[in-house]
C-alpha cells in the first residue's frame, strides 16, 4: 500500500518547567511547521522556549528557535516568523517558566521524502 503523499497534523501541549519532547519527523517523511505560537493562560508574565533538536552519529544538536521568550498574562506569541522544515528524525522541545500555564498549537504539514 502506498503511503500518503501529504498529512497535515496539528500538535497540542501544555508547556513544562523541563524541554520535553513535542514532534518528532516520522521516517519517510519531513515536517513543515506551518504555524506555532504559545499562549500564557495566566495573569502574570512568563516565558517560553522551543528547540529544534538533531542527532546525528549519536551527537544531538540543540538549536533554540526561542530561548526565554516573555510572553504578558493573557496573551498569545508566534514561535515561528516563517515556515520551518523539520527533516527526518528531527525533534522539536517546548518548555515555559510555569508549568500548566503556557499552552502550545502548532500546524504540521508532513510531506513524504
Amino acid at each position: 500500500m502506498a503511503l500518503p503523499l501529504n498529512i497535515f497534523k496539528t500538535i497540542t501541549n501544555i508547556a513544562p518547567s523541563t524541554p520535553v519532547g513535542i514532534y518528532t519527523a516520522p521516517v519517510g517523511y519531513s515536517g513543515v511547521i506551518l504555524l506555532s505560537q504559545a499562549t500564557n493562560i495566566d495573569f502574570g508574565s512568563h516565558t517560553v522556549s522551543l528547540d529544534h533538536v538533531r542527532t546525528r552519529t549519536g551527537i544531538a544538536v540543540t538549536t533554540e528557535i526561542v530561548k526565554q521568550m516573555p510572553i504578558q498574562g493573557h496573551d498569545t506569541m508566534n514561535l515561528t516568523a516563517g515556515k520551518l522544515v523539520i527533516e527526518q528524525g528531527d525533534s522539536l522541545k517546548l518548555s515555559s517558566s510555569a508549568p500548566g500555564h503556557v499552552k502550545f498549537i502548532a500546524s504540521i504539514l508532513e510531506t513524504l521524502n
